[in-house]
This record gives structure tokens, sequence and C-alpha cells, in this order.
């Protein structure tokens, strides 16, 4: 779609913003939380500052995410509402943006990672039970990912009794999530593609391709210019 005379470019916060260093009284806090609390007692604190709005509020989450994560880097900014299960299994780089009311699904013997800077929007919600994702990706509002399917088998039984498969679910550093779109399980999104709002992806997306449907299919390399009619970045 060509830019009208209402458009305007301005210059991006998050991408380009450098994550601020995690204050020196932030982390010695985490760290006594860490060696005097139970993992039960750490996650009922960060349930009762989830919701509040003060500065304070804000603190507390991002010091009760350190205590519990495994890995937690600098910068780090949680919104109200997150819900997080099995924090103690997850990795958060440098500079993440966690958006209102997002919520973040691992597993007791799991696997999840973001890299540093990726923004996720509010309401994300992530089944993330094997979930690696790389540096600079983003994630538009409500988008989901699902990283585990029932078998169906036998089909004597009511099918969420039936064995749950986990297949693991990767995006590469760089790539966009449109709003609402979703990731099936087992797929990879490759560095710096583009994924459509309101997408299903079903399969494999390459490096540097925009995609977008039901299911998502590949409209053009990024490098290609746009057909007529899309809207940027795919999100059509």
């Amino acid at each position: 779609m060509p830019p009208s005379n209402r458009d305007r470019a301005v210059a991006a916060v998050h991408g380009l913003r450098p994550p601020v260093s995690t204050p020196a009284a932030e982390l010695l806090l985490a760290e006594h939380l860490r060696e005097s609390a139970t993992l039960q007692a750490r996650e009922e604190l960060l349930n009762r500052f989830s919701y509040g709005i003060t500065d304070f509020d804000g603190m507390m989450r991002r010091v009760l995410v350190r205590a519990i994560a495994r890995k937690c880097g600098h910068g780090l900014r949680i919104g109200i509402g997150v819900r997080f299960t099995h924090l103690e299994t997850m990795e958060f780089g440098d500079g993440v943006f966690v958006g209102n009311d997002a919520a973040i699904q691992g597993r007791f013997d799991g696997t999840c990672q973001f890299g540093a800077m990726n923004w996720i929007g509010p309401q994300c919600f992530f089944d993330a039970r094997d979930l690696v994702v790389g540096d600079h990706v983003g994630w538009g509002p409500g988008a989901r990912v699902l990283g585990s399917t029932h078998t169906g088998n036998p089909s004597t039984v009511p099918i969420i009794q039936t064995e749950l498969i986990i297949r693991r679910v990767t995006v590469e550093e760089g790539a966009d999530i449109g709003v609402n779109a979703v990731l099936l399980p087992g797929v990879t999104i490759g560095r710096g593609a583009i994924v459509g709002a309101g997408a299903v992806v079903t399969k494999d997306v390459g490096p540097m391709m925009v995609v977008a449907g039901v299911p998502a299919r590949v409209i053009r390399h990024r490098d290609e210019p746009a057909p007529p009619g899309e809207t940027p970045h795919g999100r059509v």
C-alpha cells in the first residue's frame, strides 16, 4: 500500500534504545530472595505484585522474575497482569519487554529462551514448553505459539486424554510476528522473516520471507517490492 499524505515515519524506540543496566540494589534483592525464599514463596510474591500499577510494583516484578527465572538479562520490563507457568525454566536476554496480560506457559522439564531485545505485545500467549527465540524478535499483540498437540489415539478415549507430543518452535533473530498470528507446533521462523497479522503458520518459513494467510503462504522475499494492496510488513 503506497504511503498517504497522512502517513509519517518515526524512529523506533525499543529496537534502538540500549537496555538499561539493572540497579545493584535490584540485583542484590533478587539474589537474596533466590537464596532465602522457596520457589513457592517467590511465586506467591510475584503474584502479589502482578497487577500493581505503581513504579514500585514494576520494580518488584523485575526483581521477582530475576529471582525465579533460570536466566535474566538487564533492562527487563514486565507489564501488568503477566502470567508465568514454570518461570524457573525460562531465560530472558537483555532488554526484553513483556506487555500487559501476556501469558508464558512452560513445563517443569522444558526449555524456554527469549533472546535480547524481544518485544512481546499485550495478550500474547506462549506454549513455551520447548521454545527458542532469537534476538530482536517482535511479537504483535495477541500473537500465539502452540508447541504441543494430542495424538488423538486411541480413538476410544477423549482426545484430551491422549498422549501429548511437544514439538520445538524456533523463531530466529530479527523475525517479526504480526498481531494475532499463530505459530503451530514444530515450525521454524527464519531469520528476518515476517509473519502477517492473523496468519496461521503450519510449516517452516524461510529467512527473510514474508508470509500471510490461513494457512500462511509466502507472499514475497523482503527484498522484493510489496505488491499493490499489501500493508506494511505483510500484515494483511
